[in-house]
Order: structure tokens, then C-alpha cells, then sequence
């Protein structure tokens, strides 16, 4: 018996050192196909250092390998299909920079195209310009998209371009510190799960993050500044979406559509052209010290969304605070609202009276926006007098019971 495992255990170090001594670094040179010969010949584990200079693309990975750029070494692809196209495991791409991949969203043509085959695989600090989709990750089981500067095409309508880095069925994904500009969305997952969108930036796009159909996952420490919407949550369950930030987005800084069980906390959205946050039909959400200010709606909240926990956030000069459209009432304890004038006589940091951000006369401006002509008029004084006397008068809608009065959450400095 001792004898036989000390031959097994020769043969499991002989093979060690075997594989070992297969793989190698191997310096590949610019010129003509060089880069798809190395590849063709590598053996699996190898790791190709490129030297600075031009390469071709439309490349094809079938085993594991590791492309490293030393300093500046474009692969450009063939104006088809996708510049590297990788069916492996364990394949890592680095230091690149792509560009030229076709432009069908059939074949959705990419500066990196992950398969179903691509586990494990890293793409990290490339520069990725001007494919139609940036990296596609699709299938591709713990695949790590890192570090990357993502550019998409601007040379069609935003709803024809494609996404900075596409994540279908791709559970365990993580994108991750990455910068993305123009194309259409920065990040767009669909059908996946356990996926993490941490720390990226986004400018000049349609949505910063795009989420359906993809639940426990999370979106956090990301900044989006100046795109059509932040972060679109839409039909996903169970998602935490923590300390990201959204400046000057045009439509909403967040939104909740079909999204239940999720935990919003730590946000940031200031000076977006619509509203701050839109929930429709989102329930059981927990959504606390978040930091809502400067858009013409801090919350549009509406179809049906109930359950929710809404505690501990700060509504700071919104043109409407809260827009509410329904008939049921719903109390949110231990809110700030910027614009409630009220007394803490114990100093215990809650104001002594509720908070009614809307009534009647609210929801008549809602719907009759003409109506604000009258605002200054002696009737609707009296109609906002008699409410505050006679709170039976006053619709279903939202109420602090215990508003704040100071800010929970205090906006990061240099935003």
C-alpha cells in the first residue's frame, strides 16, 4: 500500500511539473496575423505579452490563455463580428486597446465577446472604443469585467447603439471601477442573478444601469452623471442598490419599476429633470438615508406600490416632494423634508407636528397644471385652511408622523 502511493504521488508531481513546464511567456511582435498565430500555437496557460505596435483582430480563444498589452498595443478588428471572441475558460485580456468590431446587434458584434464556455474569464484595463457593444458577457459563469475605459459608437440614434457591457445569464458576473461613455446603456443585465456593478462611471447614455429580470444582485458606489436615467431597476427582485450617485440626469435619478424586496440606502440624487425617484408598482422595498434634492418631484410614487419602508431619508428643496397618486394613506416615520416648517421644543431632532407633503390642491395641480394660475387666490388659501382644520377633508396620501430636522444623510463632498 505504501508503495502504491508513493507511486501515485509521483505521478500527480510529475504531471504538476509537466503542466508547469507547458506553460510559458511567450513575446509576440506586431505584424501581420502575428497576434492569431500566437494564439493558434500557444499552449493552454500560456500568456502572450504583446509589444507595443498594431495588431489584427477578429480573434478567436478556444483555450485558456493571457493576452497582456506592454504599453501601447491597439488590436483593431475587421469592421465584422467582434474583435476578440472568446469560447474558454480562464482566458484573461488586459492592457488592450479594441476597437473595429462590427456593427450587428445580431451577432452582438463587441470589443470582447464572453460565450457560454468563457468561465472565470478577466477582461481588466483595456480601452475599448468605438465597437457597438463594448464587452458581452453572455453565459459566461464568474467573468470579471474591471478597470476598463469603455467608449461606445455615437454615430447613431442612442436606441441603435449598443450597450457598454452586456450581461445575459451570467450569474456570479462582477463589473466593477470601470469608466463608460456614450452607446446606450453603461451596464444592461437581463436574465441573470448574483451579479455586482460596483464603483463605475457613466456619462452619456441613455441608462447608466439597466436591470431586468435579474435578481440578488447589487449596485452600489457607482456615479452616473448627466445620462437620459441613473439606475433603471426594472421586473428584479432582491437587488441592494447602496451609496451610488446620480447628478443631473434627465428623466430619474432611480427607478423602481416591478422591483420588490429591494434595500435602496446611501443614495445620492441631486438635480435631475424630472424626479428624483419614480416607483411603480415596487413593493416591499426598504429604502433608507438616502438624499433626494433638486428635481422638479422627489418621488412619484404610484400603481399600486405598498409595503414599502421609507425611513430616514432627506427631501431637500424638490419643487414637489412627494407626488402620489392614489387613494390610500401611507405613513413614512422619520423623514427630513426641507421645506416643513416646524418646532423641536425637547430637542430630541423630530419635529413636534406630521408632515403632509400633499393635498387636495396638489393633486388638482397634477392633473389641471393650468390651475397654477390661481395659486396666490383667496380660494385656494381657503381650501388649504380648511384642510389643515378639518384634516378629514385631506385625500389618501403620504404622511411623516415623525419628520426629521435635520438631514439623515449628508451629500459626499465634490458633488
Amino acid at each position: 500500500m505504501h508503495w502504491m502511493a508513493r507511486v501515485l504521488t509521483g505521478a500527480m508531481l510529475s504531471a504538476s511539473l509537466t503542466t508547469s513546464a507547458i506553460a510559458a511567456d511567450v513575446k509576440v511582435m506586431p505584424g501581420n496575423d502575428a497576434l492569431a498565430r500566437a494564439i493558434h500555437t500557444a499552449q493552454p496557460g500560456d500568456r502572450l505579452l504583446l509589444a507595443a505596435g498594431n495588431y489584427a483582430g477578429g480573434l478567436q480563444i478556444t483555450k485558456p490563455l493571457e493576452i497582456h498589452g506592454e504599453g501601447l498595443v491597439h488590436v483593431r478588428g475587421r469592421e465584422q463580428g467582434s474583435v476578440i471572441w472568446i469560447d474558454a475558460p480562464d482566458v484573461v485580456i488586459a492592457g488592450l486597446k479594441l476597437t473595429g468590431s462590427g456593427s450587428d446587434h445580431q451577432t452582438i458584434d463587441s470589443g470582447v465577446q464572453l460565450t457560454k464556455k468563457a468561465t472565470n474569464a478577466v477582461v481588466r484595463n483595456n480601452i475599448i472604443e468605438g465597437n457597438l457593444y463594448g464587452v458581452d458577457v453572455h453565459g459566461a459563469r464568474n467573468a470579471l469585467v474591471e478597470g476598463n475605459t469603455i467608449i461606445g459608437r455615437q454615430d447613431r440614434l442612442m436606441n441603435r447603439r449598443g450597450n457598454g457591457v452586456y450581461v445575459w445569464n451570467a450569474p456570479g458576473a462582477q463589473v466593477r471601477d470601470n469608466q463608460v461613455r456614450y452607446g446606450r446603456d453603461g451596464i444592461f443585465v437581463n436574465s441573470s442573478k448574483q451579479n455586482t456593478f460596483r464603483n463605475n462611471r457613466f456619462e452619456g447614455l441613455r441608462f447608466a444601469v439597466h436591470y431586468m429580470y435579474a435578481d440578488d444582485s447589487e449596485v452600489s458606489g457607482n456615479v452616473s452623471v448627466g445620462n437620459h436615467l441613473g439606475y433603471a431597476i426594472m421586473f428584479t427582485s432582491r437587488i441592494k442598490i447602496t451609496n451610488n450617485i446620480s447628478i443631473g440626469d434627465r428623466e430619474h435619478g432611480i427607478m423602481l419599476n416591478y422591483a420588490n424586496e429591494a434595500i435602496l440606502e446611501g443614495n445620492i440624487v441631486r438635480d435631475g429633470g424630472k424626479k428624483c425617484l419614480f416607483m411603480y408598482n415596487a413593493n416591499k422595498n426598504i429604502m433608507r438615508n438616502n438624499h433626494f434634492e433638486g428635481c422638479p418631484i422627489g418621488i412619484h410614487f404610484t400603481a399600486g406600490s405598498e409595503r414599502n419602508t421609507i425611513v430616514g431619508n432627506s427631501f431637500v428643496y424638490n419643487r414637489r416632494q412627494v407626488k402620489f397618486v392614489g387613494s390610500k394613506n401611507h405613513t413614512w416615520s422619520g423623514n427630513f423634508w426641507s421645506d416643513h416648517s416646524a418646532f423641536d421644543v425637547n430637542g430630541d431632532g423630530v419635529a413636534d407636528q406630521a408632515f403632509r407633503p400633499n393635498d387636495t390642491m396638489d393633486q388638482i395641480l397634477w392633473t389641471q397644471p393650468s390651475a397654477k394660475l390661481l395659486l396666490g387666490s383667496p380660494a385656494v388659501q381657503l381650501i388649504r385652511w380648511a384642510q389643515k382644520e378639518f384634516p378629514a377633508l385631506l385625500p389618501g396620501g403620504v404622511v411623516d408622523d415623525k419628520p426629521l430636522m435635520t438631514p439623515a444623510l449628508r451629500p459626499r463632498e465634490g458633488f
